[in-house]
């Protein structure tokens, strides 16, 4: 079968030229894309000040798992819940309440960073992971509706703006750290800008009830959050994203204090090599709706999760710090993809697509719930650098399971495939 077109010659964009695309859904597409980049911008902000957090609250390598940890427990209590709430109170409200969350958590976090108490940064992340989980489902559900609106692959550029949203954050980190800025001033100031921007895009969202999970022919049963955690597929999507999250995180969290470390450099260089794992991640996912609709979803998989193999290598054994931030470009576009193509995957069915969602979400933010306090203890054997080196095994996972994200087809109970 020849590949599909690219999606600058896709029928949708010619549709969406000749104004046959309804504008609501062009304008929902760039508030959704808004709320993805504002999304990654709260945290890469938090991520690019955590040697400073560290240092501030005098924390061990393992102590700043443990730390993470904590967020990641906020997001996996809440993500279950996360479909439902989305069809009770639509995408809308959604992630207006949990990206208040999200920014009142940080801000927390920062206060209790700049205090020196370690309780009250953990009680900031906690709220910050309640409200990161069940923002990010909600806005990837609103995402996965004006994809299906539009007719053509959309998720990868949505996560290219979380991407972008995350060079920015780590760039204004890199600066704020420069300039010696103290934490809670750096991100109290750009989360009250976030905020107020994500309450003015989501007035562009679809309207309310789009999200609601029509009734099948079997009383309604299709759907349901308990059904989805029977389905094969499910779990196995779960699984590409959790090995894309853990290789994906793994760098959000140790890349800077593993450079500041690793190399005894500063904390500024530090937050600029998150600046080049995002950068690369941004790159990839711009390129990956082209790359999806030629080769498809599997393909596109397998080689991402090779990428990231030998970019973890290179940076975990790369004798010198040019030679560890090439092996973070590898590692950041080999990591791109994995995140989007599942939550893409798992909405291909739009009757199960909240349900799905939600479970596919859970399994993957587990790797924020396993992952932090792992590699923290790693770390405080072998050192942060050696210590990523144990992603290898999730990046090994995602190249086997890839194959889960092949689409549904019709006749199977999904919408119309998006891959050739």
């Amino acid at each position: 079968m020849a590949p599909a077109p690219a999606d600058d010659a896709g029928p949708a964009d010619v549709d969406a030229r000749d104004g046959s695309v309804e504008p609501s859904i062009r304008l929902a597409s760039v508030a959704v894309f808004a709320t993805f980049l504002l999304s990654g911008l709260n945290f890469a902000s938090w991520a690019a000040r955590l040697p400073a957090v560290r240092d501030r609250l005098s924390l061990a390598p393992d102590e700043v798992g443990l730390l993470l940890l904590v967020g990641a427990v906020g997001s996996v209590v809440a993500l279950p819940l996360s479909g439902v709430v989305v069809q009770r109170w639509g995408a809308r409200r959604t992630v207006r309440v949990s990206a208040s969350l999200n920014s009142g958590g940080l801000a927390l976090a920062a206060v209790g960073a700049s205090a020196g108490s370690v309780w009250l940064t953990a009680a900031g992340m906690l709220v910050y992971g309640v409200g990161t989980g069940v923002w990010d489902a909600a806005m990837n559900l609103e995402g996965a509706a004006v994809e299906q609106r539009l007719g053509r692959s959309l998720m990868p550029r949505l996560h290219a703006g979380f991407s972008i949203g995350t060079m920015a954050g780590a760039g204004l980190g890199a600066l704020a750290a420069w300039l010696g800025i103290p934490v809670g001033a750096h991100l109290g100031a750009l989360l009250a800008v976030s905020l107020a921007i994500v309450l003015l895009a989501t007035r562009a969202f679809l309207p309310e009830g789009v999200h609601d999970a029509p009734r099948p022919s079997d009383g309604g049963r299709q759907g349901g959050a308990l059904r989805a955690w029977g389905e094969p597929r499910t779990l196995l999507l779960g699984l590409v994203v959790l090995g894309a999250a853990l290789t994906e995180g793994a760098a959000n969290d140790w890349v800077g204090l593993s450079v500041v470390d690793g190399f005894a450099t500063s904390d500024a260089t530090g937050a600029a090599a998150l600046a080049v794992f995002v950068t690369a991640m941004t790159g990839m996912r711009l390129l990956g709706t082209r790359l999806l609709d030629r080769w498809g979803r599997v393909v596109v998989l397998r080689l991402a999760a090779s990428l990231a193999l030998v970019g973890l290598v290179l940076f975990a054994l790369g004798p010198t710090l040019a030679v560890a931030l090439l092996g973070v470009v590898a590692w950041g576009a080999g990591a791109a993809l994995g995140f989007p193509v599942g939550m893409s995957a798992a909405s291909d069915d739009a009757v199960r697509a909240p349900a799905r969602v939600a479970v596919v979400s859970t399994i993957g933010y587990s790797a924020f719930f396993v992952g932090p306090p792992l590699l923290g203890m790693l770390a405080e054997q072998v050192g942060y650098r050696h210590a990523m080196l144990a992603i290898a095994v999730p990046a090994v996972l995602s190249l086997a399971v890839a194959g889960a994200a092949a689409p549904l087809r019709a006749g199977r109970g999904s919408g119309p495939s998006l891959e050739p």
